[in-house]
């Protein structure tokens, strides 16, 4: 079957589809609970953590086909999200750190690439700052350190947020998230939503899990530990994000030694949603030149 499909596909560009629409969704026993990963793309390895209540779907084809041209990516369902196990006691951010360093000793990769966006890239920083022997480079987008010096989300985003979560309704939440995590000029195009809603409608987590989720980010603080900190670090922040204020990642970027910052004018909290082949490329040129 293999190479009669070889023989019709001659477009480099097909193979890349093809390989794109094909998935294995294995999982990995980790502590007491079991995630799903995956692992697709050829390269040095890249651990890609997703935000709260995001699962590995919630990256986005465009931006993940554009990143496994030069990594072997490494997607994963935190604790209860997605197609991991269900939740079972409370969430914590270094606690999903020691998840994903023990998927990278389940998979035995002595080290990665990270990417962690929003709470994932909480993760991503408590991860870097217990293991960075673990983390080639790393990689912070919309994102924040946490504690007293940080600007939190503004108090009429999480009441329409807790709103909308609260209502139970699948519909509203999808709308009130979508509205809140890309720019105002994004949101308006109405094939956006209907995109958003196909991805973020697969496996959606639990109000439960939502709100464990956001107890944990609300309770990181990684401001004072930041500066020593020693691995190569790129901050990406879109400065239309209402959900997560870009200030943030200047001070994260500030913390960390030798950190580069990348502000991207106009773009929402998801900015790798927005304009995935530009965000890619970031990711792509810091850590292969790191």
């Amino acid at each position: 079957m293999a190479s009669h499909m070889a023989a019709r596909i001659r477009d480099p560009a097909d193979w890349r589809r093809l390989r794109c629409s094909v998935r294995r969704v294995p999982s990995v026993a980790v502590g007491a609970t079991e995630l799903h990963y995956e692992r697709r793309g050829t390269g040095p390895p890249l651990l890609l953590i997703q935000g709260l209540g995001g699962n590995s779907l919630h990256w986005g084809e465009p931006f993940l086909c554009a990143l496994e041209q030069d990594f072997e990516l490494l997607l994963y369902d935190h604790r209860g999200v997605g197609r991991s196990a269900a939740l079972e006691g409370a969430v914590t951010v270094p606690g999903l750190a020691a998840d994903a360093l023990a998927l990278l000793d389940a998979l035995a990769l002595p080290e990665a690439h990270v990417l962690g966006t929003s709470l994932g890239g909480m993760v991503a920083q408590e991860l870097a700052l217990a293991a960075p022997q673990r983390v080639s480079t790393l990689t912070l987008g919309c994102t924040s350190c946490g504690g007293t010096q940080s600007k939190p989300t503004a108090p009429e985003v999480v009441q329409r947020l807790t709103a909308a979560v609260l209502s139970r309704d699948r519909e509203r939440m999808l709308r009130t998230g979508f509205e809140l995590v890309v720019s105002r000029a994004y949101a308006s195009e109405p094939a956006h939503y209907a995109a958003f809603a196909a991805a973020a409608g697969q496996y959606p987590a639990s109000v439960s899990v939502l709100l464990a989720q956001q107890a944990a980010l609300e309770a990181h603080d990684t401001y004072a530990r930041l500066r020593r900190l020693r691995v190569p670090t790129l901050v990406i922040h879109g400065s239309a994000d209402e959900l997560l204020a870009a200030i943030n990642s200047d001070l994260v970027a500030s913390l960390i030694p030798d950190a580069r910052l990348e502000l991207l004018d106009g773009l929402g909290h998801l900015f790798f949603w927005e304009e995935p082949q530009r965000s890619a490329e970031l990711v792509r040129a810091f850590a292969l030149s790191a």
